[in-house]
C-alpha cells in the first residue's frame, strides 16, 4: 500500500512536470483570435506603438553566416546565433536591454542622453559619454519593436504591404503583416510583422532572404506585457567593491578616417549616391531602404591585401576586366572587393543588395576611373 501511494504521488509529480513543460505547446495551439484589419490599418498602428511603455524576454536568432571578424565579436554574435534579452522600456530614449549568456550579464541603460553599461562578470559600471552620429548594431536594435519600426521606416514608398495568418505570439493573439521590398534587386524576399491588434506593439518578426523560406533574423518575445516605468529599474545602481568608468561613444568616423578613404562617383550601378554627413562624405552609400550598399576606397597597406585575405577566407574570385576581385555572400549580406591594376585603391562594395549590382559597380569603379573626384 505504501509502495502504491508513492507511485501515486510520483505520478502526480510527473503529471504536473509534464504539463508544465507543454504549457509553451498548449499555448501556441489555442485559438488566435484578432480583428479584421487591413493592412493599412495594421501598418498606421505598428508606426503608432513607438512610444508604448511594455517590459518582456526576447530572443532572437539570426544565420547570417558571417565568418569571425577580429575586434567585432560582439556583432558577430548578434548576427550569427540567439541573442536573449530581458526589455524595459518607457519611452524611445528611456529603456534598458539586459543581454543573458552563460558568462553572466551585460545590460545596457538609455536614460534619454546618457548610456550605461553594466557588465556583470567584470563587475564593471560604464558611462558612455555622447552619441555616435554612426555606430555598429547592438542587441537593443533587435528586439522586436525596434527592429519592426526600422524596417518599416526603411521598406520605401514602393513596398507592398498585405495581412497574414495571425498567430499566438507570447501567449497572446498577433495579427500578421507581410511587408515586400519593391526593389528586385533587394537581398530582402520578404518581412513578417506580428504585433497586438490593438496597441500595434510587435511581438514576432522575421526577415526571409530572397527565395529563402527559413527566416535569416527570426525576434520575438515569449513574454510581453505592458509595463508602468519605474525609476529603480531604469536606473543603474553600483554595488558595492565595484567598478566604474566614464568613456566617450565609439565613434566608427574616427575608424574610417584613418583608413585613409577615396573619394567616389555620383552613382554606381543606375543608383544615386545618398548625401550623408560631412564626417563620412567619404563613404559611398548608394541606392535606399532594403536596396542599399556602401563603397569604401581603402588606400595603401590596409587594403592591399583584401582581395587575397577574402579568398583565402573562403571567397570567391570575381573577373574584372582591369583588376582583381573576390566576392562573400551571407543571407541578406553580399561584398565584392575590387582592386584596380595598377591603382592604389582597393574598393570594398557591400550591402543589402544582389551580387550583380554590386559586380556592376565594381566594373564601374575600375573601368571608370575618371568619374572619381
Amino acid at each position: 500500500m505504501v509502495r502504491n501511494a508513492a507511485a501515486r504521488k510520483w505520478s502526480v509529480v510527473a503529471l504536473g512536470l509534464a504539463l508544465l513543460c507543454g504549457l509553451p505547446v498548449i499555448a501556441s495551439a489555442l485559438p488566435v483570435s484578432v480583428p479584421a484589419l487591413t493592412a493599412s490599418q495594421l501598418r498606421g498602428r505598428i508606426l503608432a506603438s513607438a512610444g508604448e511603455s511594455y517590459a518582456g524576454y526576447a530572443e532572437s536568432n539570426a544565420t547570417f553566416g558571417l565568418p569571425s571578424l577580429a575586434g567585432l565579436a560582439d556583432l558577430t554574435s548578434l548576427l550569427d546565433g540567439v541573442t536573449k534579452m530581458r526589455v524595459w522600456q518607457a519611452a524611445p530614449d528611456r529603456w534598458r536591454v539586459d543581454v543573458l549568456s552563460d558568462a553572466g550579464e551585460r545590460d545596457t541603460y538609455q536614460l534619454g542622453a546618457r548610456t550605461y553599461i553594466w557588465a556583470s562578470g567584470q563587475e564593471l559600471l560604464t558611462e558612455v559619454l555622447g552619441q555616435p552620429s554612426l555606430r555598429l548594431p547592438r542587441p537593443a536594435d533587435l528586439v522586436p519593436p525596434a527592429l519592426a519600426l526600422r524596417l518599416l521606416a526603411e521598406a520605401g514608398r514602393g513596398a507592398r504591404y498585405s495581412v497574414i495568418a495571425p498567430l499566438r505570439v507570447a501567449g497572446q493573439s498577433a495579427a500578421g503583416l507581410r511587408m515586400t521590398p519593391a526593389d528586385p534587386a533587394s537581398t530582402v524576399g520578404q518581412v513578417d510583422i506580428w504585433a497586438e491588434p490593438a496597441s500595434g506593439l510587435p511581438l514576432m518578426v522575421e526577415i526571409f532572404g530572397r527565395g529563402s523560406r527559413t527566416p535569416a533574423l527570426e525576434s520575438q518575445f515569449f513574454a510581453v506585457g505592458r509595463w508602468q516605468p519605474q525609476a529603480q529599474v531604469l536606473t543603474p545602481v553600483r554595488g558595492p567593491g565595484t567598478g566604474f568608468n566614464v568613456t566617450s561613444a565609439s565613434n566608427l568616423a574616427g575608424a574610417l578616417n584613418n583608413l585613409g578613404l577615396e573619394g567616389l562617383p555620383a552613382q554606381l550601378a543606375g543608383r544615386a549616391r545618398i548625401p550623408v554627413t560631412t564626417q563620412f562624405d567619404s563613404i559611398g552609400v548608394y541606392g535606399g531602404g532594403l536596396a542599399t550598399f556602401v563603397v569604401l576606397g581603402v588606400r595603401g597597406e590596409n587594403g592591399r591585401n583584401l582581395v587575397a585575405d577574402t579568398l583565402s577566407a573562403g571567397g570567391t574570385p570575381v573577373s574584372v576586366a582591369g583588376g582583381t576581385g573576390a566576392r562573400i555572400g551571407a543571407p541578406l549580406i553580399n561584398a565584392v572587393i575590387v582592386r584596380p591594376a595598377g591603382f592604389y585603391v582597393t574598393f570594398l562594395i557591400a550591402g543589402t543588395v544582389s551580387v550583380p549590382v554590386l559586380e556592376q559597380a565594381a566594373a564601374e569603379l575600375v573601368t571608370d576611373r575618371e568619374a572619381l573626384p
